[in-house]
């Protein structure tokens, strides 16, 4: 019993002592009834395991490999510490289980450490219980790691998408059904991911992206997130944007279906989106329910109708050509826009387009109108006549008269909804005018005849009103003209969706009866609206992906690669670069920061403005600093958060989460009194606390679970102005001319850099840090940087003619920016005979540099004029 107590222990222990191999579980006893049991000879009993060393692989003893126990909780043996080589930084020494820096004892070496006495008891139990003699291994030198290929995408990329992807096993085809496009989504209970399901969903899947095994995925087998990474990766900035668009849009949207994430399918290599599907779709309630002497279920599935679409305009939505399909119907009888139908839309327009150019123009439309209502109601689609002329455009037509034409906005879908509504009042026979003068429109448009196409559309509106005449009468006189209004040819002219709504409530609702208060229409903004079938997810595919078959079906890709959109690095190189101005701050720009999906920026000016990566407009403003706000950072966690800080010693922390509120979660103040400038730097580590360093010389901890004040470590002379975080360390700049690193296991010292020696040049007050793996930067007063690569020195870089405020890196690139107003690209390149440092390109501006971000091949400058810009590069 004692050997068992002993052995469990030593399990307990080994899971605090990692080994550099894995052990075999020991022996377990086996009971029987007789007294005495020998072994058969021919199947002697193993000897235990014993701790040993990571570094040489030796069993610990008492004698030449005593254990001693490092800062970070790991083991290693005196003589391996002894023998490791050490960094440059004093006092210090790199753990060779998890590679962390960590404190080390100097000048007494590794016996000054502690030893690991639990370690040396189970060793010592084990072998007196075992008194066979174990051969000792012999010492092997200490090899470098092999070099593994790194993935193209960067851990901020990783994880911004990683949440959005479904497990693999969360979903299942149905193979019956597979032509229907429906799945079953089993039961999901991943805490991490998004959503949280509760039973078997049918959903609905959109091909979105294609996997192209290459040379590299010859050689190694990528798992299954690698695969959706990689596929998303490839992708351009602006699909990517559109992707996230229309996931953020389905969580915030009214009346609209949601689109859970994305699902990589490994058995055709293809990346989708998950939507949901509702059980019943508005064509079939259309043809079961509507009854032509109904005007009241008329009046009821037109109202349900405009409110479907307000939802999409809440969220900036438009696709300016609906179909019933694209409307589906829930257990109340609610209507809801479904994504993925909406999505589907689009390769029957082109094909409507295509047609008409393939039959020409001596053909009269009777056999594309006879091909489009084969099927009855359900893949009626209604372009509206500006979407028409965008198809076109985009198809690579040169039309004459495009600068006179109107473009696509919400008014588009109110064109849309009123020939729905027509559809409902005179049936079949509108479908076949209308398909038979959408034909001819688009003829019209590809010969360049925009006469012929205005004197089409005045004859078909001319039939449109004979029909409604027949139908309605002279009862309902108003909506006659109101849907009139509602097919213009001018989208200006159509009328607001809230009067479409109000007249389609006069059918229940009389006016005398009417207690609601007119209320202001609500002002849209049409710049920002973005149209789904005009988007580049769509036509990014057109040239890769099938059209699909009358029975929307999603065909294969090709096989032919995705675009991908080229990197800010190689406008530098080429001198090429696009320049986006982001306007909206009073003051200097003090930080920026990313995450979530938005770009933050904080000002001299007291506020924090959050800006869409998508399309870059300015969406919300935290208010709330009374001085200026120096720092921001993004916390990845859940719920997301944002932190800014100010130098009167405030901390707001800001939930972001749309929509936006206006009071912060939470506001702390760390204490000053006039002799200091508050907080200047902020940074976040992965180990629960927020770090500020502030103008009283000193960094603080702040827990991010309570938001408590853990601890305060002291020891610069003069105000703490930069931080960085990178593999288990803090470091900090200031203005005394050092950085000092930090252990974030416990928050002691562990080096001090930049303490020059009498009679070397000093390069002033330390501005910005940046810190990536082994490699650290640090940019001074005097226009030089200084970069410690391996923990090695090398000699300092001087780009700049004056201070520089800011410094970004990201893997071997490495940009600055400063006084002299200018931004600088450099290129870290490292061999076996050290690392050089090579200028790719620069960037005049017009302002001071006051702070730099760069994220998925765009760099994003804060200047001291107020702007931000945003430089980005296509190829």
């Amino acid at each position: 019993m004692v050997t068992l107590y002993l052995l469990g222990k030593l399990l307990c222990s080994l899971s605090h002592f990692p080994s550099s191999r894995s052990h075999p579980p020991p022996p377990q006893p086996t009971h029987h009834h007789h007294h005495h049991h020998e072994p058969p000879l021919n199947n002697a009993m193993e000897p235990p395991d014993l701790p040993e060393c990571p570094v040489c692989l030796q069993p610990f003893d008492n004698e030449s490999t005593i254990p001693r126990v490092l800062a970070c909780g790991h083991s290693s043996c005196e003589s391996c510490l002894h023998n490791l080589p050490k960094p440059p930084f004093p006092r210090t020494i790199r753990c060779p289980a998890c590679t962390q820096l960590v404190p080390y004892p100097h000048p007494q070496g590794p016996s000054a450490l502690p030893k690991n006495i639990d370690l040396l008891r189970i060793t010592s139990s084990l072998t007196q219980s075992n008194p066979k003699t174990l051969n000792p291994i012999p010492k092997t030198p200490i090899t470098s790691p092999p070099n593994f290929i790194p993935n193209p995408w960067s851990h901020q990329f990783h994880n911004h998408w990683k949440n959005w992807v479904f497990p693999h096993d969360a979903i299942s085809i149905d193979g019956s059904n597979l032509q229907a496009r429906v799945i079953n989504l089993k039961n999901l209970k991943n805490p991490s991911f998004r959503c949280v399901f509760k039973g078997n969903h049918e959903v609905g899947l959109f091909k979105v992206g294609f996997f192209m095994r290459n040379d590299v995925g010859k050689l190694f087998e990528y798992g299954y997130v690698a695969k959706a990474m990689w596929v998303l990766f490839e992708m351009k900035d602006v699909v990517l944007g559109e992707i996230e668009l229309i996931l953020m849009s389905s969580l915030k949207g009214y009346r609209i279906c949601m689109v859970y994430g994305l699902w990589f399918n490994e058995e055709d290599d293809c990346l989708y989106l998950v939507c949901e599907r509702k059980d019943v779709s508005l064509s079939n309630v259309v043809v079961s329910d509507l009854q032509y002497d109904n005007i009241s279920s008329f009046g009821l599935i037109g109202m349900e109708l405009c409110e479907a679409m307000s939802g999409l305009r809440e969220v900036g939505l438009v696709f300016g050509c609906a179909s019933l399909s694209c409307y589906c119907v829930d257990e109340f009888r609610h209507v809801f826009v479904d994504l993925n139908e909406v999505l589907m839309v689009y390769p029957r327009v082109r094909k409507m387009i295509m047609d008409c150019v393939s039959f020409g123009p001596d053909d009269d439309g009777r056999r594309l109108a006879m091909d489009l209502t084969n099927d009855g109601l359900k893949i009626h689609v209604f372009p509206s006549p500006e979407l028409l002329v965008e198809f076109v455009r985009k198809e690579g037509v040169d039309l004459e008269f495009a600068k006179s034409t109107f473009s696509v906005g919400y008014s588009s879908d109110v064109w849309s909804l009123g020939c729905m509504l027509v559809l409902f009042l005179a049936g079949k026979s509108f479908v076949e005018e209308t398909n038979n003068f959408l034909f001819g429109y688009i003829l019209a448009l590809i010969n360049g005849n925009g006469d012929d196409g205005d004197g089409l559309y005045v004859a078909w509106l001319d039939k449109v009103s004979g029909l409604l005449d027949a139908r309605l009468g002279s009862k309902y006189v108003f909506m006659k003209k109101l849907l009139h209004k509602c097919l213009c040819l001018d989208p200006e002219s159509r009328p607001l969706l809230t009067d479409v709504w109000k007249c389609l409530r006069e059918v229940f609702i009389k006016p005398k009866f009417d207690v609601m208060g007119s209320s202001q229409p609500k002002l849209t903004n049409e710049s920002v609206c973005h149209c789904l079938l005009l988007g580049d997810l769509l036509w990014s595919l057109n040239k890769t992906n099938e059209v699909d078959d009358e029975n929307g079906v999603m065909n294969r890709f090709k096989g032919e690669n995705l675009v991908v959109e080229s990197d800010v690095v190689e406008g530098f190189c080429k001198d090429s670069l696009i320049c986006t101005d982001l306007k909206g701050h009073l003051d200097c720009i003090s930080g920026l920061a990313i995450g979530g999906g938005f770009l933050f920026s904080c000002s001299f000016d007291k506020t924090v403005n959050v800006w869409s990566l998508q399309g870059f407009n300015h969406v919300h403003t935290f208010k709330g600093h009374e001085h200026k706000v120096m720092a921001v950072v993004f916390v990845n966690r859940e719920p997301p958060l944002c932190i800014s800080a100010d130098n009167g010693g405030d901390i707001f922390i800001w939930g972001v989460k749309v929509p936006f509120e206006e009071n912060a979660i939470k506001r702390l103040n760390e204490g000053k009194d006039w002799r200091y400038s508050g907080i200047h730097a902020l940074a976040v580590s992965e180990s629960g606390f927020f770090y500020t360093g502030s103008g009283d010389k000193s960094i603080k901890a702040w827990s991010m679970h309570d938001y408590s004040l853990s601890c305060t470590m002291i020891g610069h002379k003069a105000v703490v102005s930069t931080l960085a975080v990178s593999n288990q360390v803090l470091y900090s700049g200031s203005w005394d001319g050092t950085i000092r690193l930090w252990c974030l296991n416990d928050h002691t010292p562990l080096a001090v850099l930049g303490e020059e020696a009498p009679g070397t040049l000093a390069c002033g007050s330390v501005l910005s840090l940046a810190a990536d793996g082994q490699t650290l930067v640090a940019a001074h007063e005097n226009g030089r940087i200084k970069i410690w690569n391996n923990d090695v020195p090398l000699n300092p870089v001087s780009t700049h003619t004056n201070s520089v405020f800011s410094i970004y890196m990201d893997g071997q690139w490495l940009f600055s920016g400063g006084w002299d107003k200018t931004v600088v690209l450099q290129k870290l390149s490292s061999d076996e005979s050290g690392v050089d440092v090579t200028q790719i390109g620069t960037i005049p501006g017009d302002s001071v540099v006051t702070t730099l971000l760069y994220w998925q091949g765009k760099l994003f400058v804060g200047h001291a004029d107020r702007t931000i810009k945003v430089y980005s590069f296509e190829g």
